[in-house]
């Protein structure tokens, strides 16, 4: 019931401020068949530090991620209610496999319920990428200024829908 009642109030805020037109699109889908690119997590050490940032609804978000230990980067995403509870919140980790780069994730409610069931996750294998920029399978990372990496952090991600979940974030001190 609260994962049905969370999508349905991200459904709305799509219509509403965070959808982009399909042509003006962050996010990248793979092509049926395609070979992922080489990456190593090395590539992605612009992504370690704390952000924050506004989320759905124009809420208070925040994501924040480890240096590589062990093969993986650990990271963590906070959506907050627009009165300061927890909406809810995500574990992530990035990980070398196969000679790419994927990113695993599982959504949980305030109170620790997660969305997916015990042993699943969301998967998204890499697409392409560049310096300060990684397109994975409907989601993607970047810096805000890539002449400024540190500063700023982008995440977009696609809905079913096809309209995506823009997050922008600047450094925590």
């Amino acid at each position: 019931m609260i994962r049905r009642l969370v999508n349905f109030a991200a459904a709305l805020v799509l219509g509403a401020s965070c959808a982009l037109p399909l042509a003006a699109q962050e996010t990248r889908m793979a092509e049926a068949g395609a070979e992922p690119p080489t990456a190593t997590l090395a590539e992605m050490d612009w992504l370690v530090g704390q952000w924050s940032g506004e989320g759905i609804g124009r809420a208070p978000a925040m994501e924040s991620w480890l240096p590589a230990t062990g093969g993986m980067m650990v990271g963590t995403f906070v959506q907050q209610t627009v009165d300061g509870g927890i909406m809810f919140t995500e574990h992530l980790y990035l990980m070398e496999e196969e000679g790419t780069l994927v990113l695993r994730l599982k959504h949980f409610n305030a109170d620790l319920t997660g969305w997916e069931e015990k042993d699943d996750m969301l998967s998204f294998r890499l697409v392409a990428i560049e310096p300060c920029l990684a397109y994975f399978n409907a989601l993607t990372l970047r810096c805000a200024d890539a002449e400024k990496p540190g500063e700023g952090l982008v995440a977009a991600v696609r809905m079913q829908s096809g309209n995506e979940l823009i997050f922008k974030f600047e450094a925590m001190d």
